[in-house]
């Protein structure tokens, strides 16, 4: 949309990541998405999964961003954002809430906050909830392509604790917030969707 802030990568992965996630929340009536971004991800899929709310949180210097998205979305079942950084406590009031999505933050978090979003998460959803995470991830300690590789070291010369997680780290973060992982489903751009399962 002209004139809204605009991530091509939202663009390019939005059709795809929609397809992968449409039946794993088919069922389910409220979402939170934990680290919205520009909005663009909320105002694609909200209007295409009308039956259930999608609920926006991200920090303070996105909310604009976000509210311009849902303005111009026009879509009666997205709500927030709420202001959330998974890494202080106490989170604000999410409401009910059976599903949870992030797209592209574990490997902008450092180490500590990908921690939080699981506890957080795994304190608020209840058994049964999916939260699909979707961004690159390294498998087995390797590094899926060189594309990854080259992005990963650039996110650690950025500092901050930034970084491309590896699949083995995050069973074991998902296991103590009581999420068991159910799929890794490919994305392009060697990109995956981790479909977690609270326990």
């Amino acid at each position: 949309m002209n004139g809204l802030p605009c991530s091509p990568a939202c663009e390019r992965n939005r059709e795809p990541i929609l397809r992968c996630i449409r039946p794993l929340l088919a069922d389910r009536r409220r979402v939170v998405e934990i680290g919205s971004g520009t909005g663009q991800h909320a105002a694609w899929f909200a209007p295409r999964l009308p039956a259930l709310t999608w609920l926006t949180t991200d920090l303070a210097h996105n909310h604009a961003a976000i509210r311009a998205w849902i303005e111009a979305s026009g879509a009666p079942n997205l709500e927030g954002p709420l202001q959330l950084d998974v890494c202080e406590e106490p989170w604000p009031p999410l409401g009910a809430v059976d599903a949870a999505f992030s797209a592209n933050t574990a490997h902008i978090m450092p180490e500590a906050g990908v921690v939080a979003m699981f506890a957080g998460l795994g304190q608020r959803l209840p058994a049964g909830a999916p939260f699909c995470l979707y961004g690159p991830f390294m498998e087995q300690g390797r590094h899926v392509s060189a594309g990854n590789a080259a992005f990963d070291a650039e996110l650690h010369a950025r500092g901050s604790g930034m970084g491309v997680r590896d699949l083995g780290w995050l069973l074991q973060v998902a296991a103590v917030a009581g999420f068991d992982l159910e799929g890794v489903e490919p994305m392009p751009a060697n990109n995956r969707v981790l479909v977690w399962r609270k326990n």
